[in-house]
């Protein structure tokens, strides 16, 4: 399985454009507590890690039960916001085409590794019909959260991968990190909820149609 390579897709910030209902559920945990919401930037720079760890870094000084209930608050937000019929949260310009590109590739994988439960991830994949596309999906119900590299070295344990031909793409310092920290190259996007500044990746893209040219550079393969 060594001509096989592995491509690493976070989900919010990098394939979809999450943050409206993100802010709203947020604003309905914190309305639900009733505590004062970080600002609209505090709560985006936290996009990507648990939601144990977001409200650790949101609100230190909230104990462990009221953490425990903006988190529920949150959860059953987010979920209220999805029956509502209102598309939140589209995928960036030029995501699917991109997935089209890679998925049709015979020696590359795909896989995720994100900040949301499974629950989520499955809300998302339905919803944009991008459900059996990843052939590993890591969610933060089962792993530490993100920098931790446990995601990416399971996902990189699944599809017998090795880390030389492996990419991980993000829009947050936290993806970047992960990545470094599982020995895997980094692809930074610049249209994340990170300032491109401060991801320090192997290679940053501007748009999804850099990105199978950036795969094929880091893993030393071409389509």
């Amino acid at each position: 399985m060594s001509d096989l390579r592995l491509v690493i897709f976070d989900v919010d910030g990098t394939l979809i454009d999450s943050q409206a209902e993100i802010v709203a559920a947020m604003t309905l945990a914190f309305a639900g507590e009733g505590i004062a919401m970080p600002d609209r930037n505090a709560v985006l720079s936290i996009v990507g890690l648990s939601l144990d760890e977001s409200f650790m870094r949101l609100c230190p000084d909230t104990d462990a039960a009221g953490r425990g209930r903006l988190v529920a608050g949150y959860k059953d937000a987010f979920a209220e916001l999805r029956t509502q019929d209102k598309e939140l949260g589209p995928l960036f310009p030029g995501a699917r085409a991109a997935l089209e590109v890679l998925q049709a590739q015979d020696h590359t994988l795909l896989a995720v590794a994100t900040g949301k439960s499974r629950r989520g991830l499955d809300k998302v994949l339905e919803r944009h019909g991008l459900t059996g596309v990843f052939h590993s999906e890591q969610v933060s119900d089962h792993h530490p959260s993100k920098p931790n590299p446990s995601m990416i070295l399971t996902a990189l344990n699944e599809t017998g991968v090795s880390p030389q031909a492996a990419v991980m793409l993000g829009d947050t310092t936290f993806d970047m990190d992960m990545g470094r920290a599982a020995g895997v190259r980094t692809i930074g996007v610049s249209w994340g909820y990170h300032p491109a500044d401060d991801l320090r990746p192997d290679i940053l893209i501007h748009d999804f149609q850099a990105l199978p040219d950036a795969v094929d550079q880091l893993t030393g393969s071409s389509s």
